[in-house]
């Protein structure tokens, strides 16, 4: 039978185990094992060292680039824009950007007719009809409901109206010249979407441009994305209709309508892409390509992200 002193004794000979174990284990590492982990410790942090080193070189060397770049644009850029009259939209999530590209256009001399901000609201699938019924509503002798689309996308059809608004008429070959959009009746059309938060629009806002910048941000991840990308394309091609369009911005993420626009065997030809313009070097390429697209007449995809033929379009001479 197992008594009480027979457990007291066990437990006496598995404590001093342990013991003896610590005192061993103790031992040893003091000796070649301990000296070889301070070695390999000591060797980590140095390079962790040399790690945080590089990255807060890579650092400066990104804020000097974008410097560089803004710094160089007036010499490259140089009133090439002088006496253009361009129209710009700001689509949603470009705050932090759509100032600075505008900046490098007025750069570049251009005369920014209007900075029309586009809310989120526009795209939402739920408001279709709401557009439809506000473009029937908004009809100006000069801006007829007649050119309008025939459908019931209300994002097309508003968005054509915005573009008769803003745009200059293209006068075809052989034909007397387009009627332009009355003044008033421009302010006309840019005041209901405004009052009906489809859209902001700076107090000096006109129309006459003869293109447009349109700045965009990343897509959108909510339940309607796949319907938002697909207006923003919509918005794309009603703008591009007979008329010059760049649009500038973030070409990463599913759904963003700069790629939709390179993978588009039509858009592609006719829409001029910069999509990296969250930055100083692209806010450059996009005055760049606005040049290219407004003065030269030609077409080109700029940036980093599939699709792009390279950084920034050759220099004008």
């Amino acid at each position: 039978m197992i008594n009480f002193r027979y457990h007291v004794v066990s437990l006496t000979a598995v404590f001093l185990a342990l013991a003896i174990g610590l005192v061993v284990g103790t031992a040893a590492l003091n000796g070649p094992l301990a000296d070889n982990l301070k070695s390999q410790i000591t060797a980590l942090n140095k390079d962790l060292s040399n790690k945080r080193d590089e990255i807060n070189q890579y650092r400066d060397e990104i804020n000097r680039s974008q410097e560089f770049a803004t710094e160089i644009a007036p010499t490259v850029l140089n009133g090439k824009l002088a006496g253009r009259k361009l129209a710009v939209l700001a689509l949603p999530g470009t705050d932090q950007y759509a100032d600075k590209v505008i900046s490098m256009l007025t750069v570049a001399g251009a005369t920014i007719t209007a900075k029309v901000t586009v809310q989120d609201k526009f795209f939402d699938p739920a408001v279709g009809l709401e557009l439809l019924d506000l473009a029937s509503e908004t009809s100006q002798p000069t801006i007829s409901t007649s050119e309008l689309p025939v459908n019931s996308d209300g994002v097309e059809t508003a968005s054509a109206q915005l573009a008769l608004a803003l745009l200059q008429r293209p006068t075809l070959a052989g034909a007397p010249p387009a009627t332009q959009p009355a003044p008033g009746d421009v302010t006309a059309v840019l005041t209901a979407y405004s009052k009906a938060s489809y859209i902001e629009v700076d107090d000096k806002a006109t129309g006459g441009a003869e293109a447009t910048v349109m700045i965009t941000g990343a897509p959108a991840v909510d339940k309607d994305a796949a319907k938002k990308a697909q207006s923003l394309v919509t918005m794309a091609t009603q703008f591009s209709n007979e008329r010059r369009l760049v649009i500038a911005g973030v070409g990463v993420g599913d759904g963003n309508v700069i790629s939709a626009v390179r993978g588009d065997p039509t858009l592609v030809k006719k829409i001029s892409t910069v999509d990296n313009a969250s930055t100083a070097d692209g806010q450059v390429a996009a005055a760049m390509a606005t040049v290219e697209r407004v003065a030269d007449d030609k077409t080109g995809h700029y940036g980093l992200a599939a699709g792009a033929a390279s950084l920034v379009p050759k220099a004008a001479s």
